[in-house]
């Protein structure tokens, strides 16, 4: 019988486990300092909810049919091999009463679990489900939080069934599989095309040099495997790029290599997290002001940007804004014309190094200099329970 944690009866407001990359025409999103933010959703995207933690679906569920389309007998035959080895990754803050759903992959017997860091960045206490109905706690190990990638270490008793990481450089052209949780499915497979390899995201806070693919994934889906004809695990699935009407254009994984550098530091337990100044930035009004810079539309508390005395953005009783919030238009002297100048800037320095911005606020220039903290220590910075992001008058 499977055995229940007992967290998990806790309800959750689930963030969204998948980055979403919305089409750029006409979208917005709020940019937080930080290269990891789980829940940037296209405008379509309806928020999160309230939801029941518990039980992975019944075994009856488990066995729909392949998603979106029948899989080819060689692609069934993968999925059946390597579908053991993948688990549902679930995440929960007691503190905030929030959590997140992903996915992850053994990568070895003894129970090391790969997943997107976003999928357990916030999150305190960690739960893998498995397809033979194990339910196991879950302690973060290792990550690397720019790179979106994250090891978890299961507390249950071996052996596991794994995937084994690729040791070759992917091709573009070549079938993939991805196994993931999205839309309610229990670890269900989505099949695409590898489009191109070490792509930039565009984007200072979504991981670079990734792989693009043509599989139709989803939230929920973060933290899988893609996984080549081989059956060995090409990427990480990190984050996905939709249009306005909320359809998958492409997706996006971290490539995996046995040996890299990568994998090595996480088999080493290095815990490699980003700089931040502890704001959310303002993505509509940021380059549109002259001079044009970073708009803050909220200081995260117990930050470096608190403590310096940075400002965001001022609402009435209605919640029409009335001022906008400090605008950032240096660091260290270099100009930041934009929220993603901004964070390219922060991200070119250490957690614990002393920076100075130049900022406006009410047309006049000032100047103050701050200790870039690690974001994990900023635990307000992706707070989904504030309603509003601008203080009241």
């Amino acid at each position: 019988m499977r055995r229940t944690s007992p967290w998990l009866p806790v309800l959750l407001t689930l963030a969204l486990a998948a980055y979403l990359l919305p089409d750029w025409r006409g979208s917005t999103v709020t940019v937080p300092d930080t290269a990891t933010a789980p829940d940037l959703t296209a405008p379509a995207s309806p928020p999160s909810t309230a939801q029941p933690g518990g039980s992975p679906p019944a075994a009856a569920q488990s066995n729909k049919p392949a998603l979106p389309n029948e899989l080819p007998p060689e692609t069934l035959a993968l999925f059946k091999q390597s579908r053991p080895a993948t688990v549902q990754v679930k995440s929960l803050n007691p503190a905030s009463n929030t959590g997140g759903l992903g996915t992850g992959f053994f990568i070895n017997d003894a129970g090391d679990v790969l997943t997107a860091y976003h999928v357990v960045s916030d999150g305190q206490l960690f739960e893998v489900s498995t397809l033979e109905g194990r339910s196991l706690q879950a302690r973060v190990k290792a990550f690397d939080a720019a790179r979106d990638v994250a090891l978890l270490e299961v507390r249950g008793k071996g052996p596991f069934p794994f995937l084994k990481l690729t040791t070759r450089a992917p091709r573009v052209g070549e079938t993939v599989l991805a196994i993931g949780n999205s839309n309610g499915d229990y670890l269900q497979p989505r099949r695409g095309q590898l489009l191109a390899l070490g792509v930039a995201a565009g984007r200072a806070d979504f991981p670079q040099g990734t792989l693009e693919m043509t599989a139709p994934l989803e939230p929920g889906d973060s933290g899988g495997p893609i996984i080549d004809g081989n059956g060995q695990a090409i990427g990480v699935v990190s984050y996905i790029r939709q249009n306005l009407n909320g359809t998958t254009r492409s997706s996006y994984a971290v490539p995996v290599v046995e040996g890299n550098d990568l994998i090595q530091a996480l088999r080493a337990g290095e815990k490699r997290d980003t700089p931040v100044v502890g704001l959310v930035l303002d993505p509509t009004h940021s380059g549109q002001t002259e001079p044009p810079g970073a708009v803050v539309l909220r200081v995260a508390r117990n930050s470096p940007g608190e403590r310096a005395g940075l400002r965001g953005c001022l609402a009435d009783e209605s919640g029409e804004l009335t001022r906008l919030g400090d605008v950032v238009i240096s660091v260290q002297g270099v100009s930041t014309p934009d929220a993603n100048a901004f964070i390219q800037q922060v991200q070119r320095y250490r957690i614990g190094q002393t920076i100075s911005l130049k900022y406006l606020r009410g047309g006049q220039q000032r100047e103050t200099t701050l200790t870039l903290a690690a974001k994990r220590q900023v635990t307000d910075l992706n707070n989904d329970s504030i309603q509003s992001p601008c203080d009241s008058r």
